[in-house]
């Protein structure tokens, strides 16, 4: 009987490896389909990243040989001739707003035009916008400027206690000096401020006839 039992599970067992033998060769494609799409996955990604490295590269390249051109024109036009894409070119056009001295209007429609993208990182675009409310100064109006800020100034943005300085010196435009010193006081407190920002406000509480702060 044992024989018998053992006979039988044998067979059994051999029924199994040839049905288990006939399903691998029926579907055996699909896990080839996955071991060539793992692996070229994997060769697409190094691809892209190779890809990204060499265009950062020559980007980083062409700007530096742009920037050792004699002369802020020239400077200007070779920036303008480097190739651009992306947030890429939202440096490049930040860089083009770099020297207001030599045309204040280039400037302001290149930050115009980064601020306007809103293609670009977050840190690009409030850069562009801070930047030109500082460059426009007296130019805009008070409240043109305000608003500008006030969109930059919210909790978590990148230039945040920058913005809140530079309400605060619009304050002191519009002749309100209390409410200018409170403003840089709590600048003073401002963990996220940098240390140069504390001090500067500091500087300018004590200029307006505040009382001095001690930095947090």
């Amino acid at each position: 009987m044992s024989n018998n039992e053992s006979f039988i599970d044998e067979v059994t067992e051999e029924v199994r490896r040839d049905k288990l033998f006939a399903l691998f060769r029926r579907y055996a494609w699909i896990g080839v389909l996955l071991v060539v799409g793992i692996v070229g996955g994997a060769a697409w990604t190094e691809w892209q990243k190779a890809q990204s490295k060499a265009r950062a590269e020559g980007f980083g390249d062409a700007v530096t040989a742009a920037l050792t051109q004699p002369t802020p024109q020239a400077r200007a036009e070779a920036l303008k001739a480097v190739q651009a894409t992306g947030d890429q070119a939202g440096i490049l056009q930040l860089m083009l707003a770099s020297d207001p001295a030599t045309d204040r209007a280039a400037a302001i429609a290149a930050l115009d035009s980064v601020a306007a993208n809103a293609a670009l990182d977050v840190n690009l675009r409030d850069l562009a916008v801070l930047r030109r409310t500082i460059l426009v100064g007296a130019d805009s109006p008070v409240a043109d400027r305000r608003l500008a800020l006030d969109g930059i100034s919210a909790p978590g943005r990148p230039y945040r206690s920058l913005a809140l300085e530079q309400l605060a010196y619009l304050l002191i435009e519009d002749g309100k000096a209390t409410e200018a010193i409170d403003a840089l006081r709590a600048l003073t407190q401002d963990q996220d401020a940098s240390q140069a920002l504390r001090a500067r406000a500091g500087q300018v509480i004590l200029a307006l006839g505040g009382a001095a702060t001690v930095d947090g």
